[in-house]
């Protein structure tokens, strides 16, 4: 199925327009495209593009990418969160470092080839959705990074505030949807390297043969598609932040080579024998139980002990029902100004359905909720019904099994999406991905 996302691609050559249509119509829902980077943003005026794909040199004759860098600038002044990726004719390892550094998802070179494109497009259109996610819970007043207002949330924040400008390694736990990403924004945001770049790399969203290249770069001729020099992200996160989520899907082979770079701050791209010196503040983020698969042998304890010298636990929001009603305010104000639509208040009645609901997909699925709820209530007052959570959902004094109630709920959201994943993870509040998981936890 196509991805929902929209694609826009800019290049001075007609050919490659064309190619490039015919190929990324076929896997995303629309793909847009100029010859001219001034119409750039006059397009993002008129509607949410998702991707960027973009030229670096447009004039004949150059080669510099200098033309490329000017309107990645010029993308992020307008949308700090856009996801562009530069590409070009000109393999050029260090342009392809600065480009990262001031802002690029990543660099793809031309002739591309038509499953790596559309596998690094994929990536990026997930980026995006990561970034809006990350702003759907991102809180008010203004100036906070979360809402913190109970015990277990201040606690964390206290955290981030006392380690934050150092560079000791931070391991970040929790379930799906409690903001793992969001603290690692904040803990760079309030670190010395604030001003250089902070590199995410989701380890769920990048297939297996890929992980090395990845995270450490290659050298032209390494492997049969390696056709230039890249960049890893280690090079490109140099001298600011490098945010490492979904740590536990990292192959057992890749775990032992992430542990020397720590220990000696270098890394080997592939296909090198010279290491490449690396300044980088590691933040790594998980929800799997890291403890039992060193006990499996799936994790090197050796590296769990490395990464997690400082640990903060995120609180699943069923523990920290303070901040349901700040929460609930925010996301109303949020989705109110997203859909120009008045802002609803909310019954008693819904606040304790809301109070008594389990939230397995925690302030993710809480946003969603509010937002559903915004958007098909009729009235003037949002009440239970609205929210359509799921009847029966126990109460946290009683001992349901929560694996069977998980799975329950897991059946009935594909029950009322025909079967279709994305529908079904929307309304669960979780991702696609980790629908999946699930699907295959319950033998559905």
């Amino acid at each position: 199925m196509p991805s929902h996302a929209t694609i826009l691609v800019v290049d001075d050559d007609p050919d490659v327009l064309t190619a490039a249509r015919l190929l990324l119509r076929q896997h995303f829902d629309r793909v847009l495209t100029t010859e001219q980077p001034a119409e750039i943003e006059l397009l993002m005026a008129g509607t949410t593009i998702d991707v960027f794909l973009v030229d670096m040199n447009f004039a004949i004759g150059r080669n510099s990418g200098a033309e490329g860098l000017h309107w990645l600038n010029r993308i992020l002044s307008q949308d700090p969160d856009a996801v562009v990726v530069l590409m070009t004719a000109f393999g050029d390892l260090n342009v392809a470092v600065q480009a990262m550094r001031e802002g690029a998802a990543d660099f793809v070179l031309k002739p591309w080839q038509n499953d790596k494109l559309v596998a690094t497009l994929s990536v990026a259109a997930k980026l995006r959705q990561s970034r809006a996610r990350i702003n759907a819970l991102s809180v008010m007043p203004p100036g906070e990074e979360m809402v913190a207002g109970s015990t277990r949330m201040r606690e964390v924040m206290d955290t981030v505030a006392r380690v934050a400008d150092t560079d000791v390694n931070v391991l970040i736990r929790g379930e799906n949807g409690t903001g793992k990403e969001l603290i690692a924004r904040a803990l760079h945001r309030q670190s010395s390297r604030a001003g250089k770049v902070l590199v995410t790399v989701d380890l769920g969203a990048v297939s297996e043969t890929l992980f090395e290249s990845e995270l450490f770069g290659h050298r032209k001729g390494a492997f049969t598609d390696a056709v230039s020099d890249r960049a890893g992200r280690f090079q490109a996160a140099d001298g600011g932040t490098l945010f490492l989520d979904e740590i536990g899907n990292l192959p057992p082979a890749l775990q032992n080579r992430l542990l020397r770079a720590i220990e000696s701050r270098e890394i080997l791209p592939v296909g090198s024998d010279l290491p490449v010196p690396i300044d980088v503040r590691l933040i790594t983020a998980t929800n799997q139980p890291l403890e039992a698969m060193v006990a499996d042998g799936r994790f090197r304890e050796d590296l769990l002990y490395r990464i997690n010298t400082i640990e903060i636990r995120l609180p699943p929001l069923r523990e920290r029902l303070e901040d349901l009603p700040a929460l609930v305010s925010h996301f109303i104000s949020t989705c109110a100004r997203k859909y120009r639509l008045p802002e609803k208040s909310l019954s008693d009645d819904a606040m304790s359905a809301l109070r008594r609901h389990r939230w397995p997909g925690n302030v993710r699925e809480l946003s969603h909720a509010v937002e559903r709820a915004l958007l098909l209530s009729d009235g003037d007052v949002l009440d239970a019904a609205d929210f359509r959570l799921v009847r029966g959902e126990p109460s946290a004094r009683q001992s349901l099994n929560l694996e069977e109630n998980e799975r329950r709920m897991v059946t009935r959201a594909l029950d009322e999406a025909g079967g279709n994943i994305s529908q079904a993870a929307a309304v669960l509040g979780i991702t696609r991905a980790a629908l999946y998981r699930r699907i295959e936890k319950f033998s559905l």
